[in-house]
């Protein structure tokens, strides 16, 4: 009796020593991706998905707008454009990431000082969607990367079917930077927005690679859109005054349609960035309001 006693006990032990030395080692392996990077965004859009993915940051772009609360008191390593090469270092990061649409001026800067990077194609909505599956992939959030992808793609469908019978409206796209402002077609991220809520932009044909065009307001005026979208970028308020006194004093602009009409639309910075942003679902949404005033709900 006792003997039995005695072997049922050592099997016990020997299932308890199995279970404390498996589970520590099992947690360890589903952190293992997280632990064994490193990880450096010198972009605000590209830390937002990171904080959307529920991973952390060992350095962060010096900004003025709001970054994840997730990374409050994360290392500050400089501008997007112009960070700071010996505090980037410092952090000895094994993974930076930063956006195509700096990429040209950005990466000969890192490569000098011997630091590799990633840039995240962010210029459309589609675009943004495989980066986040990537990220997911490589860093073992995969099903939080499904999720969200999932939401932009259930948004897309929405706005589509909210808009599919609705009368298109030509759409003219105007990305404002301090001291001047561009075009933006269809290869920009506003660009993609305004296509997916059915607008025409007035700038077709162009290169694939072109995301914004310098203007010409007589080629403007001659397509007479029926809305005028006004996009800030650098100093928005700077940018506003700037655009409001280019309406008010260029005569050409009052004969447009578009003001005319009262359909000019000063775009808010923080919704609508000039790369995509996981805010991309609540730009369609007001975007949907700018094109289609009076043919859809706006609750």
């Amino acid at each position: 009796m006792n003997r039995r006693i005695g072997v049922l006990f050592l099997l016990f032990s020997l299932l308890i020593s199995i279970v404390g030395c498996s589970s520590p080692a099992d947690s360890a392996e589903q952190k293992k991706q997280t632990n064994d990077h490193r990880i450096v965004s010198l972009s605000v859009a590209v830390a937002e998905i990171f904080d959307a993915l529920e991973l952390d940051l060992v350095g962060v772009p010096t900004t003025v707008k709001e970054l994840p609360e997730r990374y409050q008191g994360v290392k500050e390593v400089g501008y997007a454009k112009n960070p700071d090469m010996e505090v980037l270092a410092s952090l000895k990061p094994t993974d930076v990431y930063s956006v195509t649409t700096i990429q040209y001026d950005l990466e000969p800067l890192l490569q000098k000082h011997h630091i590799q990077a990633e840039f995240l194609d962010l210029t459309g909505l589609e675009a943004m969607n495989r980066e986040i599956l990537a990220l997911g992939k490589k860093f073992d959030r995969e099903q939080l990367a499904k999720k969200l992808v999932k939401r932009f793609e259930t948004k897309v469908k929405e706005v589509e079917d909210k808009t599919r019978n609705l009368e298109k409206p030509d759409v003219l796209i105007l990305l404002g930077v301090p001291g001047s402002y561009l075009v933006a077609t269809e290869q920009s991220y506003i660009g993609n927005l305004v296509k997916i809520a059915g607008g025409k932009n007035i700038v077709q044909g162009e290169d694939e690679n072109v995301e914004y065009l310098e203007s010409n307001t007589e080629y403007l005026y001659k397509s007479n859109p029926d809305v005028i979208l006004r996009l800030s970028h650098g100093m928005p308020d700077e940018v506003v005054k700037m655009f409001k006194e280019e309406f008010q004093t260029n005569d050409i602009w009052k004969h447009f349609d578009a003001v005319k009409n009262g359909r000019v639309y000063d775009l808010d910075e923080a919704l609508f960035p000039t790369t995509a942003t996981i805010r991309a679902d609540e730009a369609l949404d007001q975007l949907v309001t700018f094109l289609y005033p009076d043919q859809v709900d706006k609750k």
